[in-house]
């Protein structure tokens, strides 16, 4: 599954990357700083919609229905990643997956590989020719009814993982749904159909991807 994603890259950059403006990004701009970005801690990520700004989500996504605070901690803790097997079924994605899709930018991302002593090792794992690429995502908004907060937040979209992330992740076998450049601008297309959706959640290729071994004190450095 993906919990620890990376965004090393600067915010101008990442601007850069999407033709899109900066200036909410800039207010977490401490958030493009960091290498390792661990979902337990519920952070703030930016994300690409149809708007043009940069937008900023919390990772793990409460549905809109949700009536209490504390429903909406509990649910968030199971709706880090969303399964492209059963998104279109889950009551708390598919609605989301129907018209609140957005892209969360990755420099790349980290897994753990299950080894025979029962020890685990993990890996980073990347584009070879993509420095910034995109994974696809949905996305609620959800109110809180007793302080009137409004809260933005996504899951990232897995799949079946290809041949090299297979060997990775071997416990589970999954991946985040990475999108081509030239599916970026379908993925966030509000007139996509079921059909055209399911056809965009699809392993990546394994061929132009790469990974290599990381020291087990990376969660530390957050």
């Amino acid at each position: 599954m993906c919990f620890h994603n990376s965004i090393s890259a600067k915010a101008q950059k990442l601007a850069a990357r999407y033709g899109l403006k900066i200036d909410v990004v800039e207010i977490y701009k401490e958030i493009m700083e960091e290498y390792h970005v661990n979902v337990f801690s519920n952070p703030y990520y930016p994300v690409i919609t149809n708007d043009p700004q940069i937008q900023v989500m919390k990772w793990g996504l409460i549905p809109f229905w949700e009536k209490t605070e504390a429903d909406a901690e509990q649910i968030r803790k199971m709706t880090y990643n969303a399964k492209a097997e059963t998104v279109f079924e889950k009551p708390s994605f598919r609605e989301s997956v129907k018209s609140h899709r957005c892209i969360v930018p990755s420099t790349g991302y980290f897994e753990w590989h299950h080894n025979a002593d029962k020890t685990k090792t993990p890996y980073f794992i990347f584009l070879k020719d993509e420095e910034i690429f995109s994974m696809a995502v949905i996305y609620d908004i959800w109110q809180n009814k007793e302080t009137g907060e409004v809260l933005h937040t996504f899951s990232i979209i897995t799949t079946e993982a290809n041949p090299l992330t297979a060997q990775i992740h071997n416990a589970k076998k999954r991946m985040p749904a990475i999108l081509s450049k030239e599916d970026e601008l379908k993925w966030i297309d509000p007139k996509l159909t079921k059909e055209d959706i399911t056809d965009l959640l699809k392993p990546f290729d394994a061929s132009r991807m790469d990974a290599y071994q990381i020291n087990n004190d990376f969660i530390k450095k957050i």
